[in-house]
């Protein structure tokens, strides 16, 4: 929970310099729109398509081996968690374009588009630009930006036709992976070079993304080695502002990277990936009063994106049941946005999986991480200090016992982790599952989690604004606290998941948190300050923890295969946020921002139909409840698109997107980071060629 900014961006900000040498040193409203979606798809025949886990029946998807959870193989149907899994079948189907858009199919996952380059997603609640209690990862990597506590979504892009699956935990997972992980995870898990072989086109465009391509080739080196090699292009028009003019959003990426998969023996495999992008995107600044007139104007600047990523993860198997990984990382992005910021962070960390007798799965991890920064800063915004180097620690255990063979399985572990800001940190888990069928999974839990301060909690010196007092002139200023706390949250989580016949499966989660040490803005001592000139006096907000409450909610998603050749797959959401102020605290917009920036009610319903003539049509519509704080009405958004696959291995597709209403508001990002624009109605053209 953060103040409310107004800032402006330095359009003459030059990118910093590399880290490279640092790192190498340290080394050495709309439910009838629901159904409307469902009367657009009528059911017919349709000839064979490839097989995908979209094809499996109800009773295989409850068995879907996933790791997220556990960070070991574990079938879904008997993990005690909130999971839900994107396979490549459901992205296809999405016809979605970005990772957000793919996540909106994920009841509790609240996605929401600020502007044409800018997304807010979060889990159980919380949203702003950088959700900070969900933790997202490419591959087991981070990609959680400590400098804003979240996501930079824009430059998360990679093929969707390498991911394999996306995991998606609502709830907390520190207890395996890491501060942060609070109230989600979203781990996303892209397909071995030996599952892509050949070459691969992907072309389209239209009237937002005004043009996108792939181009993809993957063979073998010997008889041990496979790779794949990749370069990706996305050019995507600007939004409209609130007033119908240009919003300064357009930009345009290009990524290329690669992946090898070595077989060394038949215990041994070695992965050695890595990607690197440019790009350029609009960033519509917000203005900000000064202490003297006239104000400074909107400013809409031109950001520059740079940035790459190395990873590397060796597999060892000793038995069917022992096996060790150990994964190296080395990660560097710039962009000369808000604070001119370059970071490079390398990671490494081992785990080691065993059984322990017929009826324990143990596994346990170390992990090492060190991130260092550098940012520019203006008067407008800066960090003090501007340089930061946060090493971070930390081990997991966490030990599944069954206490009944094939039928009741307890789960407890914790991880025990050392920060930069907060030091050491203890964060424990009890989890419960019990299958009395094949086809039932009933489960409980309860978790402590932990959010870490970023360094705009602990460093942040942003000058809001200005105005003319009795006495003089007067700046309100926002500044950091180097004694923040870590934000708190005790889960309860139960859940319930059944296959009702071949056809119908059903997963039921609820859950209640207790939230404390909640971070609030409160006023400081006023002071006197010269310099710049003129000489005015300082009003200042202060961050501190002295905001608490609790969320409740439940979220379902079904999967009902109405015949043969139809699929639908409803979705909704329950969420209620209540926050509450200490006696000493004077904070005016926290809680506010916290009960009032994710809806009460969102629902899904996603349709899929295979027709005659190789056709498929594919339907899904999202509907989202009203924001309070800031106020954003309501909204209902449809997306279509009809696919024709002459062959298995090309097939062209025509898409709708936000068909039901054109220019409506999604999110205002609260912090003033990035100015809001109008999400547009929008079509285009997809053709995939393999080769």
């Amino acid at each position: 929970m953060r103040v409310r900014l107004r800032s402006i961006h330095s359009a003459r900000r030059r990118p910093p310099p590399s880290l490279n040498s640092e790192i190498l040193k340290f080394l050495t409203r709309g439910y009838l729109s629901l159904a409307a979606a469902a009367l657009m798809t009528i059911p017919a025949w349709s000839q064979e398509k490839p097989k995908d886990l979209g094809d499996k029946s109800i009773e295989d998807l409850m068995n879907i081996e996933i790791t997220s959870a556990s960070k070991t193989e574990q079938k879904l149907s008997r993990t005690a968690s909130a999971v839900f899994v994107i396979t490549p079948e459901d992205i296809r189907q999405s016809n979605a374009t970005n990772i957000p858009d793919l996540l909106r199919m994920v009841p509790g996952i609240d996605v929401a588009q600020i502007n044409a380059n800018t997304w807010a997603v979060s889990a159980r609640g919380l949203n702003s630009r950088f959700s900070n209690e969900l933790l997202v990862m490419l591959d087991g990597r981070s990609v959680y930006t400590p400098t804003f506590d979240g996501v930079f979504w824009d430059v998360l892009d990679l093929p969707l036709e390498d991911i394999e699956r996306i995991e998606v935990i609502r709830g907390p997972g520190a207890s395996v992976w890491a501060t942060n992980a609070v109230n989600g995870v979203v781990n996303i898990i892209t397909k071995k070079a030996s599952d892509t072989p050949g070459a691969m086109v992907v072309a389209g465009g239209g009237t937002a993304d005004q043009g996108f391509g792939t181009l993809q080739y993957g063979g073998n080196i010997g008889k041990d080695t496979s790779f794949r090699v990749f370069t990706k292009y996305l050019n995507q028009d600007h939004f409209p502002n609130p007033n119908g003019q240009d919003g300064g959003d357009g930009w345009n990426l290009a990524r290329a990277g690669f992946r090898t998969d070595t077989v060394f023996s038949p215990k041994d495999t070695l992965t050695f990936e890595g990607d690197f992008y440019r790009g350029r995107e609009g960033n519509p600044g917000l203005g900000i009063s000064s202490i003297v007139s006239p104000p400074i104007p909107d400013v809409h600047m031109q950001v520059n994106l740079g940035g790459g990523s190395l990873q590397t993860v060796w597999d060892h198997t000793y038995s069917s049941s022992s096996g060790t990984s150990l994964q190296l990382s080395y990660d560097e992005y710039e962009r000369n946005d808000v604070l001119g910021e370059t970071r490079a962070t390398f990671d490494i960390a081992f785990q080691h999986h065993f059984a322990w007798g017929d009826r324990q799965n143990l596994v346990w991890g170390v992990e090492y991480r060190y991130s260092a920064s550098r940012t520019d800063g203006t008067l407008i915004i800066s960090l003090d200090p501007p340089n930061l180097k946060t090493p971070l620690f930390s081990s997991f255990v966490q030990d599944e016992i069954a206490l009944i063979p094939d039928r009741l399985f307890l789960t407890v572990g914790t991880k025990l982790e050392h920060n930069y800001y907060t030091g050491w940190d203890l964060q424990p888990s009890v989890r419960v599952a019990w299958t009395p069928t094949s086809r039932q999974t009933l489960w409980a839990a309860v978790s402590e989690a932990d959010r870490t301060p970023a360094a705009i909690d602990t460093s942040i010196v942003s000058n809001l604004g200005g105005f003319t007092g009795p006495n003089g002139p007067v700046a309100l200023r926002l500044l950091g606290d180097p004694n923040l706390g870590n934000e708190k949250t005790i889960a309860y989580e139960a859940g319930y998941r059944i296959a009702l016949g071949e056809h119908i499966s059903l997963d039921f989660a609820a859950y209640y948190n207790d939230q404390y040490d909640q971070e609030t803005t409160e006023p400081g001592a006023p002071f006197f300050e010269s310099a710049p000139s003129p000489p005015h006096l300082v009003l200042p907000l202060i961050n501190a923890n002295l905001s608490y409450g609790e969320s409740h909610g439940f979220e379902i998603a079904t999967n009902w295969k109405v015949a043969r050749r139809w699929t639908l797959s409803p979705g909704y959401a329950f969420e209620q946020i209540h926050m509450h102020l200490e006696p000493t605290s004077h904070d005016t917009t926290s809680i506010a921002a916290a009960e009032g920036s994710s809806p009460v009610n969102s629902a899904q319903l996603r349709s899929h139909v295979a027709l005659a003539h190789a056709l498929s049509w594919d339907a899904s519509v999202y509907f989202v409840d009203r924001l309070t704080d800031p106020v954003i009405p309501a909204y209902t958004r449809l997306d279509t698109g009809l696919t024709w696959q002459w062959n298995k291995k090309s097939s062209l597709s025509l898409v709708g997107q936000n068909l039901l209403k054109d220019l409506h508001e999604e999110f205002v990002d609260s912090t003033g980071s990035a100015a809001t624009t109008l999400i547009k109605r929008s079509v285009f053209a997809k053709f995939t060629w393999r080769f």
